[in-house]
C-alpha cells in the first residue's frame, strides 16, 4: 500500500511539473520571457526540458551569461538532446559577438563545437544544420570555418529541406561573388515555395544589396500582396529602408505596425524595432 502511495505522489508531482512547462511555453511562444521565467524558476527538480526552455527565456532577454549557464545544465542531465547543444551554441555565438577581441576568440569556437554536436546527434536538426553552414561560411580558418566545409553540409540540408538546399547555394556562390549563380538559386527557392514570405524577402534584400532598387521593390511588393501584416516582411523591409537611408516615413509605419503584430520567438526583433523607431523619430 506504501509502495502504492509513493507512486501516486510521485505522478502527482510529475503531473503539475509538466502543467508549469506547459505554462512556461505558452508564455513563451506569446513572447512574454519574464513571465515565462518567473513560472520555470519555481520549479523544483528541473528536467532537461526545463532548463532549455528558461535558457532560451535568458536568451530572448539578452542574459547571455545566464542561458550559458543553464543549456550547461541541459546538456548534463540530457546529453543526447541535439537541441541542447544547439542553443548552447548559439548562446556562445552571442557572447562573441559581443566580446572583446581576447574573448571572442574562445567563445566563437564553443559556438562551433556545439553546433557540430548538436548536428552529429541530429543529423535532421535544420536549425542545427543552418547555423553551423553559416559559421562555417562566415568565420576565419583558425575559428574552424571553411567554404569548404559550409559547401560539404549542403546535401545534409537539402535531405532535411530541399527549399533550404537553394538558400545554402545561394549563400555559397555569394561568397564566391558570383552573383549570378547566387540570384538563380534565391529565384529556385522561391519559386518551389510562392507563398513562404522569407523567400522571397531573401531575394529582396539580395537585389537591393546588389543595387538593384525598382526590382527588390517589386519582389516586396509580392510579399505584400500575399501578407501584409507577416512580421518578417514588415521587420526586413523597414531595415532595409532604414539601412539604405530612403523613404524612413514608411520604415516607421512598417516598424510601427510590426511592434503591434503578434511574433514568434525566433521572429522577435521588438526590442531592436524600439530603437530604430527612436532613432528615426520625426523623419
Amino acid at each position: 500500500m506504501q509502495f502504492v502511495l509513493i507512486l501516486l505522489i510521485s505522478a502527482l508531482f510529475a503531473l503539475a511539473a509538466g502543467q508549469e512547462y506547459e505554462k512556461a511555453r505558452i508564455l513563451f511562444e506569446k513572447t512574454d520571457y519574464p513571465a515565462s521565467t518567473r513560472v520555470l524558476e519555481a520549479v523544483q527538480n528541473k528536467t532537461g526540458a526545463d532548463w532549455n526552455l528558461l535558457g532560451r527565456n535568458y536568451f530572448m532577454m539578452g542574459e547571455y551569461k545566464k542561458a550559458t549557464d543553464t543549456f550547461e545544465k541541459a546538456t548534463s542531465l540530457d546529453p543526447r538532446n541535439s537541441s541542447h547543444w544547439h542553443w548552447l551554441g548559439r548562446t556562445y555565438g552571442r557572447r562573441a559577438e559581443l566580446a572583446s577581441f581576447l574573448s571572442a576568440p574562445g567563445y566563437a569556437s564553443k559556438a562551433r563545437q556545439n553546433f557540430e554536436r548538436a548536428v552529429e546527434l541530429d543529423v535532421r536538426n535544420i536549425e542545427a544544420l543552418n547555423d553551423l553552414f553559416e559559421y562555417y561560411l562566415q568565420a576565419p580558418g583558425f575559428l574552424g570555418g571553411g567554404l569548404d566545409k559550409a559547401q560539404a553540409l549542403i546535401e545534409k540540408i537539402a535531405a532535411v529541406d530541399p527549399v533550404e538546399r537553394h538558400w545554402a547555394m545561394a549563400r555559397v556562390a555569394e561568397e564566391k561573388k558570383d552573383f549570378k549563380t547566387a540570384e538563380a538559386q534565391l529565384r529556385r527557392s522561391m519559386e518551389m515555395a510562392p507563398k513562404q514570405i522569407g523567400r522571397i524577402v531573401d531575394l529582396a534584400k539580395f537585389l537591393a544589396k546588389r543595387g538593384r532598387t525598382q526590382e527588390s521593390e517589386q519582389i516586396f511588393e509580392q510579399a505584400r500582396k500575399i501578407e501584409p501584416s507577416n512580421p518578417t516582411y514588415l521587420w526586413e523591409r523597414a531595415n532595409l529602408l532604414i539601412e539604405q537611408k530612403r523613404n524612413l516615413p514608411e520604415a516607421r509605419q512598417l516598424l510601427e505596425q510590426y511592434m503591434n503584430s503578434k511574433v514568434k520567438p525566433d521572429d522577435d526583433h521588438k526590442e531592436e524595432a524600439r530603437k530604430l523607431l527612436s532613432k528615426i523619430q520625426g523623419a
